[in-house]
């Protein structure tokens, strides 16, 4: 089985093209930059690296090149992780992620639905989608999105359900907890408190880190959205989560702990970021009973990889961006 990966230099794009490597697969890695440094990318140090190829490609901009480079080499499955992320940012140049996750993506699905040799497509979406959740969710359309982040990815969920329904596009949808594990950008929550504990920096927390989230291990979430694209049956979604919340307070208490810092010395607490969602449980006895997957990585061995791999970089990640840099 052939896989090309949108979005393959993403935190989760990299670790899903590692795990299909994992399994032999040939895979196609497209994203809009280069590869970024090897740090971040752990399928480089893989021994059946030379089954994956990269090519830069810009859904922007490159979508003529992306569609001849797919006829060319007939992916039977195509996983699409690529979007504009963040969701504060989201609120200084909408139009950014309206181009990038709504507009550009359609024009790609109308182009891959008349495509005959795609088996399946694996639309790898967000749980921003339902806004603040209330109790255990499972899957659904019945949307909520509070930020312009959140509605650009559920505009393009409702356009992909209309194209299964019109012409049976063979997509599936993957909506998962906060994913996290050693390679994490540097500007996420989890690997930027490990990074700011051990350089003795201050870590602003949004609204004194009330919110409670779930956290999946990358190597969980990527052996969910591998069962998702061989056995999930067109126009069904999969929530990839443990069944364990976690307010962010705690988490961070958990890496101060880990990492041997006191949590006064490492937090400050800042103004909660607007259209913040308080919660997202999202229930995934679907992916369970009918992928028969299951999350094996423990939040606090999760933590403790993480941390050594900060700690096994820490020269290298000190000179690296620490914040998120925007590019349109």
């Amino acid at each position: 089985m052939a896989f090309l990966v949108v979005g393959s230099n993403s935190f989760s794009g990299s670790h899903f093209v590692n795990h299909l490597l994992d399994h032999g697969h040939q895979v196609v890695g497209v994203s809009r930059s280069e590869e970024i440094h090897d740090v971040f990318l752990p399928y480089k140090g893989h021994s059946a690296i030379d089954l994956f190829k990269f090519h830069k490609c810009d859904l922007n901009s490159d979508l003529d090149e992306l569609m001849d480079l797919i006829s060319e080499r007939r992916p039977s499955y195509i996983v699409n992780f690529a979007a504009q992320g963040m969701v504060a940012q989201s609120w200084d140049t909408p139009e950014h992620w309206y181009q990038t996750n709504v507009v550009s993506q359609v024009k790609l699905h109308d182009k891959l639905r008349k495509l005959k040799f795609l088996k399946k497509y694996v639309h790898v979406t967000t749980p921003e989608v339902y806004g603040s959740t209330k109790g255990w969710v499972r899957e659904n359309f019945d949307f909520a999105p509070s930020t312009p982040y959140a509605v650009s990815r559920a505009s393009c969920d409702l356009h992909l359900m209309s194209f299964f329904r019109a012409y049976g596009f063979p997509v599936v949808f993957t909506r998962s907890a906060n994913v996290y594990g050693p390679g994490q950008q540097l500007y996420r929550i989890i690997p930027r408190a490990m990074l700011y504990a051990r350089l003795g920096k201050r870590l602003m927390l949004d609204g004194g880190g009330l919110s409670e989230r779930s956290f999946v291990h990358a190597r969980d979430m990527a052996d969910a959205t591998y069962k998702a694209a061989q056995s999930g049956a067109p126009g069904e979604t999969f929530h990839i989560s443990t069944t364990r919340t976690i307010s962010i307070r705690d988490l961070i208490r958990k890496i101060c702990d880990l990492s041997e810092t006191k949590f006064t010395d490492l937090v400050e607490s800042s103004d909660d970021r607007l259209g913040k969602d308080q919660a997202y449980f999202l229930d995934s006895s679907k992916a369970r009973s009918e992928l028969g997957w299951a999350d094996h990585t423990l939040l606090e061995s999760g933590l403790a990889e993480t941390l050594s791999w900060i700690d096994s970089n820490l020269p290298l990640l000190q000179t690296l961006p620490d914040q998120y840099l925007h590019k349109p």
